[in-house]
């Protein structure tokens, strides 16, 4: 269930950037890498430490809603495949913070 509200939440997070920016693919602002990405580096982290186990999954998770948000509001071209890799490149990051919140966090439980 965690990781449906991780799904969820990430996929609103994405439709909002693409409404707001008012860009299809949310890679295509300007300001994607300095304020886009790492807000969802953020979720990403914040996702991990909520999550018990496989907290990594959450930074995945977050970095791929954008893969769906993009077929929603945009079509499908032969860029795709770019995109798929683009969001596997960027979700390495994502993944570690994930992973490291939710280490932290469990860290800090426990005393």
């Amino acid at each position: 269930m965690p990781l449906i509200v991780v799904c969820v939440v990430a996929l609103i997070f994405w439709a909002g950037v693409s409404v707001f920016t008012g860009e299809r693919e949310p890679w295509d602002h300007a300001g994607y890498l300095t304020i886009i990405y790492p807000a969802g580096l953020a979720l990403s982290a914040a996702s991990g430490a909520m999550l018990q186990r496989a907290q990594w999954a959450a930074g995945a998770i977050v970095m791929f809603a954008q893969i769906p948000v993009m077929l929603v509001t945009a079509e499908a071209s032969a860029l795709l495949a770019v995109g798929i890799l683009y969001a596997a490149l960027l979700s390495i990051p994502a993944m570690a913070l994930a992973w490291l919140a939710g280490r932290w966090r469990q860290a800090h439980r426990r005393q």
